[in-house]
């Protein structure tokens, strides 16, 4: 039955939906308003339908406003708020994008609209998920690097306020890859945005993350005696989890803790010519190029390695070009749509990087201004993650404490997932309630001592649960009960950190 108050909210809203169209706000343009009603999503014409199916994008009745924001002269940002009619929560949550965004996030917009957000979603000022946009466009490439952002979330805020007569009671910001390094850059830039970020796998030394791919990516396209395809990645894969599965007590298929990991991939090489069962001289080394951190000449580190685990998404050592993705860094970096793969060299090409493109990283770990007016910051990562080394997270995090000092946990906690490709996937658990844990931390002064996180099979039924623990924590076997099972499991510090 609905309440009083869900009705009132409901009627009032219904009402002044249209009337958002005469909202007048700084270099904001409103595209379009509608009521809604509550059922399943219907794109509007032009809309790219890159959600997920019909049946899953069920929702709520409310009110969609489409505006295009200008903060400068080259700037086309658009965005999309969906305000609920009937079930708002009294809260905002804003969600990021991924790669080199280019689309506004119907599907993360729709799961928060469902959960009774008023939301908001940006293409962060052009069209297509690749750099082009940038290429003679320096102001684009600002609203890409952190302006869109915070232009929408100010934006969205207005009229949430104009829609419903009050400010939202608390703002979050959930993103992951692009959409982490989105919410990383809030908290640094604009630490008055959001009271809670939840920044997942974030691509936030982009400039490095990109060259590190290309370092790794770009010898073996060039030499075929590099390559390491697919089935020779699954056997190494078997071999790194014999060597190291049972490292935490359980033979689960999972490595809990990558870092106590410690595989020779010499262990595989052939002993006369090449076969499907082991690695040649040239695909061994290959695979420690990949293990071991990204470094200038100097020997300082650039980006670190892949996690010991996550061999058998390694798809860079198989594939035909380097990844679009990396790719558009360096034709940024240049000004040329053309420009050639083939000639990267990662000292040279790192460094003009940062010098071009370094403020869209988001590697200040001063994130006390944040701290100080009750921000809380919860950061995640996938252990098998192909695409960002989870050591990455592990590392900002690590130079946030170095600065601020160790005891940080009232305000910032990291979880690793063990097993978890990028944001999602892999044979690990990976569904975890990390916005119900982030409003209890930030509302109610719950911290995350333990999230819970599950894994289903093919017909949607639950058949893995686990605690995941804030880092360095790991979760450890009890010694009894089902490793299936979270109760089975405790959070605890690895050995040595424990004496």
């Amino acid at each position: 039955m609905i309440s009083q108050f869900a009705l009132l909210l409901a009627l009032t809203a219904a009402l002044q939906c249209e009337d958002l169209n005469n909202l007048s706000l700084p270099a904001v343009n409103i595209a379009a308003v509608e009521s809604i009603p509550s059922g399943p999503y219907k794109p509007t014409a032009g809309t790219p339908q890159n959600g997920p199916s019909q049946a899953q994008m069920q929702l709520p009745a409310h009110c969609r406003v489409a505006a295009t924001l200008t903060p400068s002269p080259d700037s086309h940002i658009e965005i999309e708020v969906w305000l609920p009619t009937e079930t708002w929560n009294g809260k905002f949550q804003a969600v990021g994008n991924g790669g080199w965004a280019g689309a506004i996030s119907f599907p993360a917009m729709a799961l928060a609209l469902r959960e009774g957000y008023a939301t908001a979603s940006t293409d962060t000022g052009h069209k297509g998920g690749n750099a082009l946009f940038g290429i003679g466009h320096p102001e684009k490439v600002v609203d890409y690097a952190y302006r869109a952002v915070h232009e929408m979330t100010v934006t969205s805020k207005a009229i949430i306020t104009a829609f419903y007569g009050q400010k939202p009671a608390y703002s979050y910001w959930n993103g992951c890859s692009t959409g982490g390094r989105q919410g990383l850059m809030e908290a640094q830039r604009y630490p008055e945005d959001f009271d809670g970020i939840i920044a997942g796998a974030p691509a936030n030394f982009h400039s490095h993350l990109h060259a590190s791919d290309m370092a790794i990516t770009v010898p073996v396209l060039k030499d075929d005696s590099k390559r390491v395809p697919a089935e020779k990645l699954a056997l190494l894969n078997k071999a790194v989890l014999a060597a190291c599965d049972g490292n935490d007590g359980v033979k689960d298929g999972l490595i809990q803790d990558p870092q106590k990991c410690s595989y020779d991939p010499t262990r595989l090489l052939c002993r006369g010519d090449d076969a499907n069962d082991c690695l040649t001289a040239a695909q061994v080394e290959t695979v420690k190029n990949v293990y071991a951190p990204t470094r200038f000449e100097s020997g300082e580190i650039i980006f670190p390695g892949k996690a010991p685990g996550s061999e058998h998404s390694w798809i860079m050592l198989h594939g035909k070009q380097p990844s679009p993705i990396s790719v558009g860094t360096f034709q940024l970096t240049y000004q040329d749509p053309d420009w050639d793969w083939r000639t990267f060299e990662t000292d040279r090409d790192t460094k003009l990087a940062d010098e071009k493109t370094g403020f869209i990283n988001a590697v200040d770990p001063d994130l006390s201004k944040f701290k100080a007016r009750g921000g809380k910051l919860l950061l995640y990562h996938g252990w098998d993650d192909f695409g960002i080394a989870p050591e990455n997270t592990i590392n900002y995090y690590s130079n946030v404490l170095k600065l601020m000092g160790p005891k940080q946990d009232d305000w910032l906690r990291l979880f690793m997932m063990p097993g978890v490709g990028h944001c999602s996937g892999g044979t690990g658990p990976d569904q975890a309630g990390f916005m119900a844990a982030m409003e209890r931390w930030r509302e109610a002064g719950e911290a995350p001592d333990k999230i819970m996180v599950f894994r289903t099979d093919s017909s949607a039924r639950v058949d893995m649960t686990r605690p995941l623990c804030p880092y360095p924590q790991v979760a450890g076997y009890k010694g009894v009960g089902s490793t299936n099972d979270a109760a089975s499991f405790e959070c605890r510090l690895p050995a040595e950190e424990r004496r």
